[in-house]
This record gives C-alpha cells, structure tokens and sequence, in this order.
C-alpha cells in the first residue's frame, strides 16, 4: 500500500486519488500503486469502472516529479527501472490490456503527465477552474508518454500542434468546446457526478463494457467498410468482442427487456 495513492471501491467502482500535495507529482512508487489499483479493476470481477481524481489543492497532477527524476541522473539503473513501470508513465498510459472505462476527474491544472493521465483515461469531468497544458518544448523534451499520441487524435490537428508547440494552457471551457472535456462542474459536485456517471456505466454488461473498449480505439481510423467488416464474427483480433457475442449475457439484455425486469449480468 502506498499512502499517497488513495484507493476506495464504492460496490463496482473504484476510485483512485493522488495524494502528494502540493502537486501530486507522479514518482516511481506513484506510478506502480496506480498501476496495482488499475489492475485491481481489470481482474475483480466485481468492479467495472475506475475514477482517477487529485487529492485536495488546485493541481489535479503536475506530471513526473522532477526532483525524482534529477536525483536518478547519474543512476542508469535506477532511471531505466523508473521509466519502465507496469502500465507505462503512472500505470495507465501503456496498459494495453486494461479493457474496464476509466473517468479522470479533473480536479485543477492537469499539467505535463498529469495532462495525460486525463488523455489515458475514458472520459473527462474538470472542475470550473481546471486548466490542461504541456510545457515540456519550454523545457527540452516532448510529452511522449501519451500527449503527442493521443493530443492530435482528440482535437482537430491544427490546435492539438499548437498546444504542444507554444505550451499554452487550455481553460475548461475550450477544453469542452473542443470536446476533450465531458462535462465541467463547480468543486463541490465534481467528484459526485464522476461517481454518478461510474455507477451508470457500471451497470451495462461487464462483457459489453470491454468490448466496447477494445473495439473502438481498433476501429476509429478505419475506412468504415473496414470497421463494419472488422465487427463481424469470427474476427479473432477483437476476443472480447467475439467472446460478447457468444455469451450467456448476450441474450440476456433482450430476456429481460421483454420479462421487464432488470438483467442479471453474469459476465459469460
């Protein structure tokens, strides 16, 4: 247990804050207990979604802590193994096989990693007083654990390079008119509306939800007959989805519609 990774599960949800005011910068340790809490969702059967939020302050995560990272200069072995977690940069931006939905609430500046944190995850919530930039040209590096990979893929192109260029900071409101943001809350009813949205996801199929999210990032760059062809069955690049079809819970959803009850999801 790490006591700056706060882990919570509320029935099927659970939900993870960064405690390490003031900045919530993500170390080695950091990095691996997100990680551990991530997989706690993938392998219980009994959770199906994830909230990733910062603990009290104005900054939701300022990325990497620096200072860490400074120390392990002159420590190869130290630096490599502090790049190399499970997950990737804080547990989640390289978890290929974490097929659960994750929310980030936003909780403030979400700068650096802390900026693609938010990107790894399924949805958006922020607060009014959010913010979301990348400094890193300013600072002789590119945000290549997650921003220049998914930062031109979620805004138009044009915005998505300026943004990484010049380091400018993104306000909620842009960040919602662009469409990264789902929805913008006051303080107060952020983290109650991240749990509200959990708890309805959480309800749909567990087999239907991990389809879902092994699908669309495959499908998304497809020429549409193409994502039409790949969503057939017998496609063994997509076993979620296949194994959705074949499943017990695929016939359930209907049973229950016309019984007019509520089904009951095996999860088979």
């Amino acid at each position: 247990m790490n006591p700056e990774v706060k882990v919570e599960i509320h029935e099927n949800v659970i939900e993870i804050t960064l405690d390490r005011p003031p900045a919530n910068a993500i170390t080695n340790s950091v990095s691996r207990a997100i990680h551990a809490a991530l997989k706690t969702l993938q392998d219980d059967d009994s959770l199906q979604c994830g909230i990733i939020t910062g603990g009290s302050g104005r900054i939701f995560c300022a990325g990497w802590d620096l200072k860490e990272l400074a120390a392990m200069e002159s420590n190869e072995a130290a630096l490599a193994d502090s790049l190399d977690c499970p997950g990737g940069f804080a547990g989640i931006t390289e978890y290929w096989d974490l097929y659960k939905p994750v929310i980030a609430a936003v909780n403030g500046i979400a700068v650096g990693g802390g900026f693609e944190i938010a990107l790894a995850c399924d949805l958006i919530l922020c607060r009014e007083d959010s913010e979301f930039f990348f400094p890193e040209m300013q600072r002789g590096f590119l945000p290549d654990v997650g921003g220049i990979q998914h930062l031109p893929r979620k805004l138009p192109y044009n915005v998505a390079m300026e943004l990484l260029y010049t380091g400018r900071r993104m306000d909620a409101e842009e960040a919602r008119r662009w469409g990264l943001v789902h929805e913008i809350l006051p303080e107060s009813g952020l983290l109650p509306r991240a749990r509200e949205l959990a708890e309805t996801i959480a309800q749909g199929a567990p087999l239907a939800l991990q389809a879902l999210k092994e699908v669309a990032p495959r499908i998304s760059e497809m020429p549409i007959r193409d994502a039409f062809a790949a969503t057939k069955p017998g496609n063994p690049d997509l076993p979620i989805y296949q194994n959705m079809l074949r499943s017990e819970d695929f016939m359930e959803g209907g049973r229950a519609f016309s019984e007019k009850r509520k089904p009951v999801w095996k999860g088979k």
